[in-house]
């Protein structure tokens, strides 16, 4: 898979006109060379339902008058830009108005997307209608025709619908359409249909060609669905709603399917569709930066305009990103991550999260948690082999099963600790725990929110009763070690008994134990990572990362100077014999209605790092820049400083 991608968006209304009239083969060309770009995804089929070519499966736009696709990619693979091809594959605006009753219809016989036809806006179609055919056939006759490079098709997923060829299927099977969970099992089996019959079609064509099936949102703990794609894109634009966190969420768990997966966001400053929208430049260079962090290609989503000119400050935009990623490459191909830490997924392990779910606040606390505390993890769901970590965070929500139990006592017996926060280590039931962490349940707390008053002292924190809004557990010793107690308010905030503004003081009564260690790990008796989530208070991080170096005895694999919104990953290049240490910095702030920028980005001097490694070190250089720096290298630890970080920097340490 190529590193400089571009996602060419061309959704474009028959109610423009000179669709693809100023399309130049030298123009293209040329946009493509100022970017840096070595894969361009191209139209064949719009949302508007339109195809850019000439097609007997669908009809070519009304306002084109040539082989656009065709003629893009004779272009990109003269110059060696590979190009897969894009169909909407759920959204088809034109055979919408003719076939309305192959839609998505919601339990309320709404449409979904635009709701019915008396607003703007798209239309979802069913996979378990006769529209799959059509699609299929669209999908089979660009295969056959066009020397593309892989198909991209987007909107789809699981969905739950209730047209009446659904409601047919159901009752034809002996079950209620009023059975939500009939329903969304037959989604299920809609979807898998769907993408057993592209891929049974399109290898029998050309055996391995590249297929992805886009929904926006790659499922912790859906092997299964991720499989369905041949590698993975994972949609993730920053400006347009999923925001910084939801990239390193969603990589950090990629990266241990084994799956050939890339970064897309956007040169939008909001999102899709946003003609006259650039960010600064800063911003595509630190998100580009941060898909190669974490083993990753890189996307950047642009739409062309209708008339076929590729827009010269979108790829002097994209250029100046993909310009210093093209020079990163050598030591960002076949590489694996470094990580003490797993965060088993409270979406993979616990929730039924629709695709439209970014996450799951528990996941998203600790994502953010440990991007801010440098330490080294990965996301993981039950797939996942435990031993290969030190440490695993069960967060907030994870109740434990009896097969879970099993594989926690085994984890834990050959070493390995567990840190468990709110509800996480309780039986299915919720009425003891599953996991010996040294204190019994005697249930959930009544005060929210209430106090914990740490044993420890928090890092640039002062001693105190700290505000923990998040539902907390009341537990007792047995047999463990209390870092932290619990204090009660004086009541809880009601008509008759409030106080001040918000919440009541502490009491400062003794509440129990509220954080307690024993040989298997460390328990936190609130939802901490959902609270971080939400509020983000400095005593909650501080607290979840005193546990994690408690639990790893002091002597984590990496330590760093680098400040709170730097990120810094590790990863191993076996095969070239090097650990590639990346490190980050911006700050994203808010503008707008909530929009996340990056604009200046100060340069950092002089960063501290400490690595450990199981292998002897033979030098440390600066890359791409060559740069050998000095480093200490003692007992299995190097020590090294870099003297300037500039929004990303790589650090290779040969051994």
């Amino acid at each position: 898979m190529r590193f400089r991608q571009v996602h060419l968006d061309f959704h474009t209304s028959e109610a423009i006109g000179r669709i693809g009239a100023q399309f130049s083969k030298e123009q293209f060309q040329a946009m493509l060379r100022k970017g840096h770009v070595d894969s361009i995804t191209v139209f064949s089929k719009c949302h508007h339902g339109w195809a850019y070519h000439p097609s007997e499966a669908n009809e070519q736009h009304p306002e084109l008058t040539f082989d656009l696709l065709g003629a893009m990619i004779e272009a990109a693979h003269e110059i060696g830009v590979k190009t897969p091809i894009y169909l909407s594959a759920g959204l088809d605006e034109k055979l919408a108005r003719k076939k309305p009753d192959w839609l998505i219809r919601s339990k309320e016989d709404q449409t979904n997307w635009a709701r019915g036809f008396m607003e703007p806006g798209y239309h979802q179609f069913c996979m378990n209608t006769p529209y799959l055919d059509v699609l299929l056939e669209q999908i089979e006759e660009v295969v056959k025709k066009y020397d593309g490079d892989g198909i991209f098709l987007d909107i789809v997923g699981v969905r739950e619908c209730y047209c009446q060829y659904c409601i047919r299927s159901l009752r034809e099977q002996g079950q209620d359409p009023r059975d939500a969970e009939a329903v969304l099992a037959l989604g299920e089996r809609t979807y898998a249909n769907y993408t057993n019959r592209v891929r049974e079609l399109v290898h029998a064509i050309k055996p391995g060609h590249g297929i992805f099936h886009n929904g926006g949102h790659i499922r912790r703990g859906r092997r299964d669905l991720a499989h369905m794609n041949t590698h993975l894109e994972l949609e993730s634009l920053p400006t347009g709603g999923w925001g910084y966190d939801h990239f390193p969420l969603s990589a950090r768990y990629a990266q241990t399917l084994g799956m050939t997966y890339l970064g897309m966001t956007g040169k939008f400053h909001t999102s899709w569709g946003e003609f006259g929208g650039y960010k600064h430049p800063n911003a595509l260079r630190y998100e580009t930066a941060l898909s190669i962090a974490n083993g990753a290609r890189c996307s950047v989503g642009d739409q062309l305009h209708p008339e076929g000119v590729m827009d010269e400050a979108t790829y002097s935009l994209i250029g100046a990103a993909y310009k210093e990623v093209e020079e990163k490459e050598a030591w960002c191909t076949e590489v694996s991550n470094v990580a003490d830490v797993a965060l088993l997924s409270a979406e993979a392990v616990m929730h039924a999260y629709s695709a439209e779910d970014r996450g799951g606040l528990s996941d998203v606390g600790a994502v953010r948690m440990l991007l801010e505390g440098k330490v080294l993890f990965d996301v993981i769901d039950l797939g996942t082999e435990f031993t290969a970590y030190k440490v695993i965070i069960l967060p907030d929500e994870i109740l434990v099963s009896p097969q879970l139990q099993l594989r926690l006592q085994a984890y834990v017996a050959g070493g390995g600790k567990l840190l468990a926060t709110g509800r996480s280590g309780l039986s299915l039931e919720g009425d003891a725990f599953a996991i010996d962490f040294g204190v019994k349940l005697l249930g959930t707390n009544p005060y929210q929110p209430d106090y914990f008053r740490p044993a420890f002292k928090p890092a640039n924190l002062q001693p105190a009763a700290y505000i923990f809004y998040s539902e907390g557990q009341r537990i007792a010793l047995a047999g463990g070690t209390e870092l932290g107690r619990r204090e009660d308010p004086y009541f809880n905030r009601d008509i008759f008994t409030f106080c001040s503004h918000q919440h009541t003081p502490s009491s400062q009564n003794d509440g129990g134990p509220g954080m307690a260690q024993s040989d298997s790990g460390i328990y936190i008796a609130w939802k901490v990572f959902e609270d971080y989530a939400t509020k983000g208070s400095l005593i909650l991080r501080e607290t979840v990362l005193y546990a994690i170096d408690k639990l790893l005895g002091g002597s984590p694999s990496l330590r760093t100077s680098l400040p709170a919104q730097g990120v810094v990953t590790l990863q191993h290049q076996a095969a070239e014999s090097r650990y590639v240490n990346h490190l980050l910095y911006a700050s994203p702030v808010k503008r707008g209605n909530g929009i996340e920028v990056i604009e200046d980005i100060i340069p950092l001097y002089d960063v501290e790092v400490e690595l450990r490694v199981p292998d002897d070190v033979k030098g440390v250089y600066l890359a791409p820049q060559g740069t050998q720096i000095p480093y200490v290298y003692e007992e299995g630890l190097v020590r090294y400083t870099v003297p300037r970080l500039e929004c990303h920097q790589m650090v290779i340490v040969e051994v």
